[in-house]
């Protein structure tokens, strides 16, 4: 293949279901992802929904109509809540413009893809995933404002693991009740509007307990989320809080799920020296480092930023 693109999943540190209605995040892309391999084509030879919405969506930018064949790497687990679908896309989306000879600024190939997202599954998801996997910086989280798309990154502590666990339950968010959810916050439903100010608030808290160094503080930051997760906006699983727990007990210094719930991830908080025993707690773990985004090769030469 001539050309390759590698779009990294990401692990939002906190700011859950906050970024379809305008508020903040802080994800950070990840080193699992999605990798693909292409050249150009007559058409567009990736036979799944998702491209072909991708596609669809850059036409309406004004992409040139060159088609491309591939084929797909991945190291990211499918439905896990890290983003595999907003990397699929980005990588998607990159490989489309690449061939085209077609540039977009970062967060206009985000908004694309998720436009194009809710095209194929018909979710109408929030742009956190697909940014983070465009805008990630390594050794960084990226606070975003989803409402007005400003951004800046936020540095981690070196002396902290960041541990994503898997409970082994699956869901797409099109099959999981994540369009209930935000009809019923469109519509003023007391908890749910709670879930999301109060959360909006744990974000800058957040922020601010890592600009100052006191990691300390992130640890009854991450349990009010969960717990708001768990109560107010009803998207945790009995899995996902036991190995919250499971992982507090274990080690970890925070942890709460992340991601849409209704099943997925937890992300945990550990010193390094706890971070393999944490680790170890679910059906699958890993210790993830913050990434750069996603980064475009073409053979013989250096890699470049997307």
């Amino acid at each position: 293949m001539a050309a390759s693109v590698r779009a990294p999943g990401r692990v939002n540190l906190i700011g859950e279901h906050t970024d379809y209605s305008g508020g903040l995040v802080l994800p950070l892309a990840i080193d699992l992802g999605i990798a693909l391999s292409f050249e150009p084509s007559e058409r567009l030879e990736l036979g799944s929904p998702l491209a072909a919405a991708v596609e669809k969506e850059l036409a309406v930018l004004g992409r040139p109509a060159v088609g491309l064949r591939g084929s797909i790497d991945a190291d990211l687990p499918p439905g896990a809540g890290l983003g595999s679908s907003g990397a699929f896309e980005v990588a998607v989306a990159l490989a489309l413009c690449d061939v085209a000879g077609f540039e977009l600024e970062p967060l206009e190939i985000a908004v694309a893809c998720r436009r194009a997202e809710e095209r194929a599954t018909g979710v109408p998801a929030g742009i956190l995933d697909q940014a983070a996997s465009l805008l990630g910086r390594a050794g960084h989280a990226l606070l975003l404002d989803c409402g007005t798309l400003d951004h800046r990154w936020v540095s981690l502590p070196d002396e902290v693991a960041i541990v994503v666990l898997d409970s082994g339950e699956r869901r797409a968010l099109e099959h999981s009740g994540y369009g209930d959810r935000r009809r019923q916050l469109e519509a003023g439903e007391p908890r749910r509007v709670r879930h999301v100010e109060t959360e909006n608030e744990r974000v800058g808290a957040c922020v601010a307990a890592l600009e100052r160094g006191d990691v300390a503080a992130l640890g009854p930051i991450f349990a009010a989320s969960h717990a708001s997760l768990r109560d107010d906006y009803e998207v945790s699983t009995p899995a996902l809080d036991a190995l919250v727990a499971a992982a507090l007990s274990a080690g970890a210094f925070a942890a709460r799920l992340t991601g849409g719930g209704f099943g997925g991830c937890v992300v945990a908080l550990a010193d390094l020296q706890q971070a393999e025993v944490v680790r170890q707690v679910g059906t699958k773990g890993w210790v993830v480092q913050a990434s750069d985004g996603a980064i475009r090769r073409r053979t013989g030469s250096t890699p470049g930023r997307a």
